[in-house]
């Protein structure tokens, strides 16, 4: 049964996913300089309306959608936990193909990002204990909300920090590394889950047809949810694309990371997570595909 299947990966492993989202995140923060914030500072209701949608109205789609369909205690855990993670490494290159405000996404990235280390922790274990099945989970792994905000914090926050820095003080070094870099992180980390999947692409693939269902239906409300987000919000199209995608594509890579570091690699959890990580970005390609042949107003 799925809630008693565990994936096999070894702490090497979880520590090179580490490093790797590290460096993902580092090639995404030298797009950015401190002056960036202090422009969306100034007219934040775009910046607001994405926090809200990701880190709100997502978790919240999400315990509805699990309350309705009652899926198995490890699957409905592992939903909650993508909705908890802050935006995607590869949103920023999907918002630019669609059109969107590409340096809205990047913001939301970073924002996103820093604010995970107090909202991703505390959203898997307010919305998760308020499911039956997957708080019987959480009493059973105890996890640690300071310890999942230090691992969210030396993994994304401290690389973030670092590339702010360097595109702020040395913004011709940054500007060599930034397209190489972005390639080659991006690349590093597909082939790292292919790999990681290999080892357990029995198990991937015994229980990926049963939950395939259930994330993309996941991943229609969070674009659905960010869309509608951004209406209430008012905000002009080129805006509400950017806050769509962000909502719609998730940091799965740091659901993998919890999942193994505090959750042993429960069966439902990891494929959930890695599901999420192939579908999002056929999603996302085929949204920016369709709304990138038309220019949004500003």
């Amino acid at each position: 049964m799925i809630d008693e299947a565990v994936l096999d990966f070894a702490p090497g492993s979880l520590m090179l996913l580490n490093a790797i989202l590290a460096v993902v995140m580092f090639s995404i923060a030298i797009d950015l300089r401190l002056r960036d914030f202090q422009v969306l500072l100034q007219a934040p209701r775009a910046l607001i309306a994405g926090l809200v949608s990701q880190f709100l109205v997502l978790p919240a789609l999400t315990f509805l959608m699990v309350l309705a369909l009652q899926p198995r205690a490890s699957v409905a855990l592992g939903l909650m936990l993508v909705a908890a993670c802050p935006g995607g490494n590869i949103s920023n290159f999907i918002t630019y193909r669609a059109g969107g405000n590409a340096a809205l996404s990047v913001s939301m990235t970073a924002i996103a990002t820093v604010a995970a280390i107090v909202m991703t922790p505390l959203n898997i274990a307010f919305w998760g204990s308020l499911y039956p099945p997957s708080a019987a989970i959480l009493r059973v792994t105890h996890i640690d909300p300071v310890q999942v905000a230090i691992t969210v914090g030396f993994m994304l926050v401290l690389p973030l920090v670092l590339g702010v820095a360097l595109n702020t003080y040395r913004p011709q070094v940054a500007a060599r590394l930034r397209r190489p870099l972005q390639w080659l992180s991006m690349g590093i980390f597909v082939a790292f889950i292919v790999i990681a999947l290999a080892a357990n692409w029995a198990q991937f693939l015994a229980y990926a047809g049963a939950i395939a269902g259930l994330v993309i239906l996941h991943n229609a409300l969070a674009m659905a949810g960010g869309y509608a987000t951004a209406t209430v919000a008012r905000l002009s199209p080129y805006d509400r694309r950017a806050v769509t995608i962000e909502t719609g594509i998730q940091n799965s890579g740091l659901g993998l990371v919890l999942i193994f570091g505090f959750f042993g690699g429960l069966g439902g959890m990891a494929v959930v997570a890695a599901f999420w990580g192939i579908w999002h970005a056929i999603s996302g390609i085929a949204l920016a595909a369709v709304w990138g042949r038309t220019e949004a107003r500003r």
